[in-house]
């Protein structure tokens, strides 16, 4: 398993700094990456950040330090912003567009910004009470006065697993209904209250797949902002092969797929279609089919 450390500096000691995003802002040197409606702008493969100065109304929120030491700030803008919207809108790109296409900090700086973006613009009152809410902590928290509560940022847990054979020679994978039967992938859920991560990879995979499991893996976590979640993976051997079957409702289909044939789908050529490269889904499929290279 590779251990990947975060590339971002996210300069959490500055954020109870008094004004510093407004100073920030009124800096030459800080630079700014815009989420519009869950996408940034992408320009050449590259992540495109503006000066403070090119950005209109907007909520904003202090993202950490470049590598290079420059400070980067998030604006999260509404759907119209004057002052950004001659970039074409085929610049800008949600995460799922972007797989492949930047570089690891890049990548990891485009989801934390599309997942806080969301954040400041989904929880601007307080849930309890009703009272707007001021944010507080450079963008990292909100602060209801009136209920005398702090509020922060929500992650989900959610797994996804990968699916194999008792001998390892073959990988389970579902069809969504969203799907419609076109693409294959691993299955996902999320944790309920309660519930440990490995109870949840159990029973999802009973639930969905028809599947009992023998022994379960962590292998490796993704943020993943639609709109809150954190996917974390597992790779599973089922104890029962033949007892595979769709839930009828969420998956349509589960299949088996033999190693040519996943080393097939990955290269585009079928006979089923695959998750995108930016998701955890595809990373477990293709881990899976190294394995037996």
């Amino acid at each position: 398993m590779t251990v990947r450390r975060a590339l971002v500096d996210r300069a959490g000691h500055l954020r109870d700094d008094a004004g510093i995003v407004d100073a920030l802002r009124s800096s030459h040197d800080a630079r700014v990456i815009v989420v519009r409606e869950g996408r940034v702008r992408v320009d050449d493969g590259a992540l495109v950040s503006v000066s403070p100065t090119e950005v209109g109304d907007a909520q904003w929120a202090l993202l950490g330090r470049h590598s290079d030491g420059s400070a980067l700030l998030l604006a999260a803008v509404g759907q119209v912003s004057d002052s950004i919207d001659a970039a074409p809108d085929e610049t800008w790109l949600g995460l799922r567009d972007t797989g492949g296409m930047l570089d690891d900090e890049s990548s990891e700086l485009l989801v934390g910004a599309i997942a806080l973006a969301g954040w400041l613009r989904d929880a601007r009152f307080c849930q309890h009470c009703g009272s707007e809410t001021e944010l507080r902590q450079a963008g990292w928290s909100r602060h209801c006065s009136q209920c005398v509560q702090d509020i922060f940022p929500r992650t989900d847990p959610a797994v996804i697993v990968a699916v194999e054979s008792s001998d390892g020679e073959r990988l389970l994978l579902g069809a969504n209904a969203n799907w419609r039967g076109r693409m294959y992938s691993c299955f996902a859920g999320f944790v309920e209250a309660g519930e440990s991560l490995e109870a949840t990879v159990h029973r999802e995979i009973e639930e969905e797949a028809g599947v009992r499991l023998d022994a379960i893996q962590y292998i490796d976590s993704q943020p993943w902002p639609y709109p809150r979640s954190l996917m974390v993976g597992f790779r599973a051997t089922a104890s029962e092969e033949r007892r595979a079957r769709p839930d009828g409702e969420e998956i349509i289909d589960v299949r088996w797929f033999t190693r040519d044939e996943i080393g097939s789908a990955l290269a585009g050529n079928g006979p089923v279609g695959l998750p995108g490269a930016a998701s955890i889904a595809r990373r477990l499929i293709q881990l899976w089919y190294e394995d037996g290279e």
